[in-house]
C-alpha cells in the first residue's frame, strides 16, 4: 500500500511505470494486494491505477464509519487526508491484515507508525517519515520491494529445507544415545564424536540447502498466514 507521487520527468515515470506494472502483477499473484492511496483528484487517481495495472475501481474516502468495508472492497483510495489514511490502515489490520505501507510526505508518518511494516522513500522522503518508518526503500522502485518478498520466500524455502533435513540426523543420534543409556551399554559414540559428525553435517552438507538456488513459481504462490508452519515434508500448511 502507498502514496502515489508524481515524476518530474517523462522517462523517468515510462521507466518507473513499466517496472511497476511487472512488480504488481507479481504480487497480485503472489497473493499481495497492493494498494494505492492519494490525496490527488478521483479521475488522477483512476487513470494511474489503470496504467500500473490496479483495479479501475476508485473509493473517495469519505468519514462515513465505512471504513472496514471500504478498505477491504476497493484498491485505490482518492481524496485521502491525513486521518482517514491513518483510519484506513486501522481498517485493514481489524480486517486481519497484515498491512505495509509505502509513504514520503510528513503525512505518512502516522499511518508508517501504525502498519506492521513502514517503508520510507529514502530518495525523496523526508526525515519525519524516515524515522516513523521501520526501513527505508533507498532507490524509491516499487519493484524492489517485490524483488525483497521474492528473496525472503527464497530464503524460507531454503530453511525449511535445512531443518526438514537436519532434524531426522540429530534425531537419529538422539535415539542411539537414549538407547545406550537405557541398555546400560557403553556410548557407541563420545562427544567430541557427536560434534565432528554435527559440524560436518551442518556446515559442509547444509549449507547446500541454505544457498540452494529459489524456485521459479516462488511469486505464483498465496501468501502464508502468520499462523502457518512448516511440516516435515517441508511445505507450508495452514
Amino acid at each position: 500500500m502507498g502514496r502515489s507521487r508524481p515524476s518530474g520527468s517523462r522517462t523517468g515515470l515510462a521507466n518507473a511505470r513499466r517496472e511497476a506494472i511487472r512488480a504488481v502483477a507479481k504480487c497480485h499473484g503472489a497473493g499481495i494486494r497492493a494498494k494505492m492511496i492519494t490525496g490527488d483528484h478521483v479521475l488522477t487517481a483512476r487513470a494511474f491505477a489503470a496504467q500500473i495495472g490496479l483495479e479501475s475501481s476508485v473509493e473517495v474516502i469519505t468519514m462515513s464509519g465505512r471504513e472496514l468495508e471500504t478498505a477491504q472492497r476497493a484498491s485505490v483510495f482518492a481524496r485521502v487526508a491525513l486521518e482517514q489514511n491513518l483510519r484506513l490502515v486501522r481498517a485493514l489490520q481489524a480486517g486481519g491484515n497484515v498491512v505495509a505501507m509505502i509513504g514520503d510526505g510528513v503525512n505518512d508518518a502516522p499511518a508508517l507508525k501504525q502498519v506492521d511494516m513502514g517503508v520510507a522513500m529514502d530518495i525523496t522522503g523526508t526525515n519525519v517519515t524516515k524515522e516513523a518508518a521501520d526501513m527505508a526503500l533507498t532507490d524509491d522502485n516499487f519493484a524492489t520491494i517485490e524483488a525483497a518478498v521474492e528473496e525472503g520466500r527464497a530464503v524460507f524455502d531454503n530453511l525449511t529445507k535445512f531443518i526438514v533435513w537436519i532434524l531426522p540426523i540429530n534425531a537419529g543420534l538422539a535415539l542411539i544415545l537414549l538407547a545406550a543409556i537405557i541398555t546400560g551399554v557403553a556410548l557407541p559414540l563420545l562427544p567430541t564424536r557427536l560434534l565432528w559428525i554435527n559440524m560436518v553435517t551442518a556446515v559442509l552438507l547444509g549449507l547446500t540447502l541454505v544457498f540452494e538456488t529459489k524456485k521459479s513459481d516462488l511469486m505464483q504462490r498465496r501468501s502464508r498466514s502468520t499462523k502457518t508452519s512448516a511440516d516435515l515434508s517441508g511445505t507450508i500448511n495452514p
